[in-house]
């Protein structure tokens, strides 16, 4: 149980409407009798025998408004219930749809939006008609549509966070995801509404027992009375101030209530001590091999209007094998990454002659997910969004061995905390009791490497799980991935943009431009220099040296001029011909260049010819 901040706001507001509470309840009790007794004493003024006066027939106001407390409360409370599930249900549940199912209601909460709440609920009302019921009825049914448009606009951004894509891949229940991973993290703006929406609820039961659509006599709520005392506002406007007061005091208390809880209950809102990162010390051949792990062949990633954002990209990887995909950002080798993993955004369709891991085929719709969750792990690059900041690390580390290996309790901690050492984590035990928040960005790095391991997958998918660490925690986690690929044998497919990282890292390096695979060639040529294409030796001229070798003066930095074509608009022949420093006029503005001998380059192919 997460503990609550408290804070003075959330403990005045708790206190008042406890008390409020208290009062609702005891009070039919104390004061049912001269609420309702009749006396000869109408419109009588405030006095020390009634504090507020009586109505016109001569019953005591302050009493009728104590007991009415009960019956307002339980009629708010039933309607901002109806309000809150229906619009949040309505809101987080299209986001856990289907497609087409997410359209609709997303469409439907449009229209519901658009009709302001109390219209609605007035012609609900008119339907229904009158009385508590009708007018509970109305009023939830009526502020649904603003719990729906909020949590729908805020589960759209989480449903598209590292986490929740994770979740999917290993195969967790749409309800399980809405429950654990969407509306933890929008519940602060929710408790907000929350409390707003108490207080519209109250003034708006309030306002239909007021026009005489609401509680009918001989029931009496808060906006009945203040309709009563109106009669008499100019001759006793205690009676009319008496339960204004109290609707407004109620409102005002449940806002506060609102903006405590949620300062209270958010995790990142604490900022205690930060835990600080310890420093540890320490071509591609469309006939894959036989015993190739994963086999990619001919992959193309397509955009609804047929727009190819990878191009018949074809590698493999074999098992215990790094294998590096390097390029320039918008080169395809995340969206390559990402249709091995299945996990390419929405609207992105993804078709190959061939994509298999092992026996399974990873083109086909209704892949295995229990496999897909434990034979493939998967390691993002921003480690902020790797894991749900609502849940402590111990429940997500473990998720994907108490979904589909059915290891739970003291057994999926134990595991969890052996991952956490392997990666190089010092007092996992602690670690596993704090909030992601908690965490540095290398840590969490290495939390989410050791999140992928645990199942024991056989490929990890890293996608550039360096970007958005310094260069010091950079050669840590990698550091740690060779090492896991060194012990275990998993194999790994690490997408980055920087070569030499890739350099050093890889057993085999797979270079990519514009969406289109360009050399393939191992470590060892790159470290020695041994590159072919044009844009691989471009990549290697802009990777910085501290000194040039033959002369022991320090090297300038060299870069590439011009920028990748956009998907759209690439050429019907070499999309690098705009770029390249050995670019032949004819061929090379006319025709594609294919993956021949490991690279895709024209003027190689005459070279070797020359030869």
């Amino acid at each position: 149980m997460r503990r609550i901040r408290w804070n003075t706001p959330l403990v005045t507001a708790l206190t008042g409407l406890g008390l409020i509470t208290l009062l609702g309840i005891v009070a039919p009790f104390l004061a049912e009798e001269e609420a309702t007794a009749l006396s000869g004493a109408a419109r009588a003024h405030a006095s020390s025998e009634h504090w507020l006066g009586t109505d016109a027939l001569g019953r005591d106001v302050l009493a009728r408004t104590l007991v009415a407390t009960r019956l307002t409360l339980e009629m708010t409370l039933a309607a901002t219930a109806i309000a809150a599930v229906t619009g949040i249900l309505l809101g987080a549940g299209v986001w856990v749809s289907g497609r087409r199912v997410r359209e609709l209601g997303l469409r439907l909460i449009d229209v519901m939006i658009s009709y302001p709440a109390l219209i609605l609920a007035l012609v609900i009302a008119t339907v229904l008609g009158t009385g508590p019921t009708a007018s509970v009825l109305a009023i939830g049914l009526g502020g649904a549509p603003a719990f729906a448009r909020l949590t729908a606009n805020m589960a759209a951004s989480v449903a598209q966070r590292d986490f929740v894509t994770q979740a999917r891949l290993m195969g967790v229940p749409p309800y399980r995801v809405l429950v654990r991973h969407l509306l933890p993290n929008v519940a602060g703006p929710l408790l907000v509404l929350l409390s707003v929406a108490f207080a519209n609820v109250l003034v708006a039961l309030s306002g239909l027992s007021f026009l005489g659509v609401g509680v009918q006599t001989p029931d009496y709520d808060w906006g009945s009375l203040l309709n009563s005392g109106l009669a008499s506002l100019h001759t006793n406007p205690a009676e009319a101030i008496g339960p204004a007061v109290a609707i407004t005091v109620t409102g005002v208390l449940a806002g506060f209530v609102g903006d405590g809880l949620a300062a209270a209950l958010d995790p990142r809102a604490g900022r205690a001590k930060v835990a600080a990162a310890r420093p540890v010390v320490t071509a591609p051949s469309h006939r894959a091999p036989g015993e190739a792990l994963v086999t990619v062949d001919g992959l193309a990633v397509v955009l609804p209007d047929g727009t190819r954002l990878v191009d018949d990209v074809s590698f493999h990887v074999m098992p215990g094998e790094i294998v590096g995909l390097v390029g320039e950002s918008g080169s395809g080798k995340s969206l390559t990454a990402m249709s091995v993993a299945r996990l390419l955004p929405e609207g992105l369709a993804a078709h190959a002659a061939e994509l298999t891991l092992d026996d399974l085929d990873l083109a086909a719709p209704g892949t295995d997910p229990k496999r897909l969750a434990t034979e493939i792990g998967v390691v993002f690059q921003d480690p902020s969004s790797s894991f749900n900041p609502a849940l402590r690390m111990s429940g997500q580390l473990s998720e994907t061995l108490r979904v589909h290996q059915g290891v739970r309790g003291a057994e999926a901690d134990r595991r969890a905390i052996e991952a956490l050492e392997r990666v190089r984590i010092k007092e996992p035990a602690r670690v596993m009791k704090q909030y992601p928040h908690e965490l540095s960005g290398g840590m969490r790095q290495r939390a989410m490497i050791a999140s992928a391991l645990l199942p024991g997958p056989r490929l990890i998918v890293a996608d550039e799980p360096t970007t958005a660490l310094d260069v010091t925690v950079q050669a840590e986690v990698l550091d740690v991935l060779k090492d896991i690929n060194r012990r275990r044998g998993t194999s790994v497919l690490l997408i980055s943009h920087d070569i030499g990282v890739v350099g050093t890292v890889c057993h085999r390096i797979v270079v990519m431009y514009a969406g289109r695979v360009v050399e393939e060639l191992s470590a060892a040529d790159l470290r020695a220099g041994r590159v072919r294409h044009p844009y691989t030796r471009a990549l290697l001229a802009a990777s910085p040296r501290l000194r040039d070798t033959g002369t022991g003066d320090r090297a300038p930095l060299a870069t590439i001029p011009g920028r990748p074509p956009a998907p759209a608009a690439r050429p019907s022949g070499c999309a690098f011909a705009a770029r390249c420093p050995v670019v032949l006029d004819t061929i090379c503005a006319t025709e594609r260049p294919r993956l021949i001998d490991d690279v895709a380059c024209h003027a190689v192919r005459q070279e070797v010819q020359a030869e």
